[in-house]
């Protein structure tokens, strides 16, 4: 199940992101059949990632959605995947942090 916890973090979301995008862009740049096939593959890891969904988590007996699966999990709740605010998910409203006082 470590690999489950992996996959739904906020890490491993960014990483399904990068690989996803990286087999469109190498699938496109092919300019093959075999390319676009590998492109259009490349949508599902791109796709899921950013969505927060974990598809193979039926065959797990687990839940779809990212929030779902990591109360199942008992993970703490994930910081949003673009942390715009630098306070880690705390408060929407708190001002950037800075590293000169």
């Amino acid at each position: 199940m470590f690999m489950v916890g992996f996959i739904a973090s906020r890490t491993g979301r960014w990483v399904r992101i990068l690989a996803g995008t990286g087999l469109v862009l190498g699938g496109l740049g092919a300019h093959s059949p075999r390319g676009a096939v590998l492109a259009l593959a490349g949508l599902v890891p791109l796709l899921s990632g950013t969505l927060d969904l974990f598809l193979l988590g039926p065959l797990f007996g687990l839940p779809v959605r990212g929030a779902d699966l990591r109360r199942a999990l008992g993970q703490p709740e994930e910081a949003p995947l673009l942390d715009l605010a630098h306070d880690g998910g705390r408060s929407p409203y708190a001002p950037p942090s800075t590293l000169l006082h």
